[in-house]
């Protein structure tokens, strides 16, 4: 019996979950513009400590055990013919390639900041745009750190605890931060920022002028729409939440108005046998949270039960977003519940168990040593050694 072919357009967070899970069962091609998963997770532990955050988070594919016997192709994504059920993209080099497939998974995601960027990029480019926004924030007396969402706030934490010497305000539009989650989560975690002698200033909502790019660390003062003076600092974090679709790609009628990808709740693109979305890029809910919650384990399951004819289940999305918000401290991980309670994974556990087991054999079937840096050439400034 032949086997399926499975195109994953995007190898982010949920893309590489989604092709380690139907690897065993389907001939399945990767299309990545990196050649590593690059995650757009923990934020404030890639701008304050990048090696620790390389270690988990910046993995090249043939680190993965359950890759090896998945094609990937580096390349950007340039369009799809859903008659013919083929993929174009582009390789660095300008050559053309053309994947046909039985079934499409579209996890291509959204760009958001200097941090989450749909770019073909080598890894010593990667290694490179890594070190410079850890050493530009390092080298501030001051920082400020604009948005209200989980990458604000790890940022402007992680950077409290790294450089406790800095000083770091954290700006944010309404009443409160972390606006998804439990409140009891914000308070939580205000008061941690405040023991660290963060800055807290809610409802202040930055005006955009035309020129500001949102998209860097800047330097300027930022202005607010709400009337206050403006703010000065030697650097300015914009994490304000300002996501891209990474759908430039694909039909204008596969997209929402805002450009994301509409789903059924089983994850199937209306109207086109054979496609599905996830992650990010996928229209679920409000919070698009399939990028969160086991999306990966259902669009799998749902790609093969179409092959099969057998029955396919619906994503039910979460009322709350939870999660581990600050990343692994000295003291351990803390993982907050969709109740706003919180409980720690001691640090001896998290890197004994947790990683280890957890999540390298747990979620990805076995991760080789990873060392990106070394696999990069290039290393991290004095300041993340200490």
């Amino acid at each position: 019996m032949n086997r399926k072919r499975v195109v994953i357009a995007g190898l982010g967070d949920v893309g590489v979950l989604t092709a380690i899970r139907l690897s065993p069962h389907a001939d399945v091609v990767g299309v990545s513009a990196k050649p590593a998963l690059v995650s757009g997770q923990e934020l404030g532990l890639r701008l304050s400590r990048p090696r620790d955050w390389a270690r988990d988070y910046w993995v090249p594919f043939d680190r993965f055990r359950r890759l090896d016997g998945v094609r990937i192709v580096q390349a950007e994504l340039t369009g799809v013919d859903l008659p013919t059920r083929t993929v174009f993209a582009r390789r660095s080099d300008g050559a053309t390639v053309a994947e046909p497939y039985d079934a499409l998974v579209i996890s291509t995601g959204v760009s958001s900041g200097f941090w989450r960027r749909p770019t073909l990029q080598s890894p010593a480019e990667i290694g490179t745009d890594l070190n410079a926004a850890h050493e530009r924030l390092a080298a501030a007396g001051s920082v400020i750190v604009v948005g209200g969402g989980a990458a604000a706030v790890s940022s402007a934490f992680n950077m409290a605890v790294t450089w406790p010497d800095k000083r770091i305000d954290l700006y944010f539009p309404g009443p409160d931060a972390l606006i998804g989650y439990h409140p009891r989560t914000w308070q939580r975690i205000r008061h941690r920022l405040t023991d660290l002698g963060v800055g807290i200033h809610p409802r202040h909502r930055a005006a955009l002028p035309d020129g500001v790019p949102c998209d860097e660390v800047t330097g300027e003062p930022v202005h607010w729409s709400t009337g206050q003076a403006p703010a000065r600092a030697e650097a300015v974090l914009w994490a304000i939440g300002r996501v891209r679709p990474n759908t430039e790609w694909l039909p204008p009628d596969l997209l929402d108005e805002r450009g994301f990808v509409p789903v059924t709740p089983d994850l199937r693109v209306p109207g086109q046998r054979g496609v599905f979305a996830v992650g990010d890029v996928a229209a679920t809910d409000p919070l698009r949270s399939s990028a969160r919650n086991g999306g990966d384990a259902l669009v799998a399951r749902n790609v093969l039960a179409e092959f099969a004819g057998r029955p396919m289940r619906s994503y039910r999305a979460p009322v709350r977003r939870w999660g581990s918000l600050l990343g692994v401290q000295r003291n351990g991980l803390e993982v907050f519940l969709p109740t706003g309670h919180a409980f720690r994974f001691p640090a001896w556990s998290v890197e004994r168990v947790v990683m280890p087991w957890v999540v390298r054999w747990g979620m990805y079937r076995g991760v080789r040593h990873n060392d990106p840096f070394g696999y990069a050439g290039v290393s991290t400034s004095s300041a993340d050694e200490s």
